[in-house]
């Protein structure tokens, strides 16, 4: 039977965690062109065409090239985002077959986040 962990997070749960989570790793999923444009305080850019290959990385590597400490599987503090919802969600398969089991999409996207914090 498969797993019932939601692989969405809403917004207020994303701000809940982000104010109270040391461990968040926060992924955006756009590309730099969209991310220059703006973006979640504190999210970590790695476009969708690389968040395979950047999952698949020794800790070290990931660390050294996103500045940020790579979370175990069993992380229940992955969370992916694009601009509507889309390419988050692709991301997030990808971090679950990869066995990122807890890894979550933000489904509001960064449209939904700008919208509300008035960006």
């Amino acid at each position: 039977m498969a797993s019932t962990v939601s692989k969405e997070i809403s917004y207020e749960d994303l701000k809940a965690l982000m104010g109270k989570s040391q461990n968040l790793l926060l992924v955006d999923v756009r590309s730099k062109e969209e991310v220059d444009k703006g973006r979640i305080p504190g999210s970590v850019n790695i476009p969708l065409d690389t968040v395979e290959a950047a999952l698949k990385m020794e800790p070290e590597e990931f660390k050294a090239k996103y500045g940020v400490t790579k979370p175990p599987l069993d992380t229940p503090e992955l969370v992916f985002h694009c601009q509507i919802g889309r390419r988050g969600g692709t991301a997030t398969n990808k971090a679950h077959e990869l066995g990122f089991v807890n890894a979550r999409n933000y489904t509001g996207a960064y449209k939904e986040w700008s919208e509300k914090e008035g960006k």
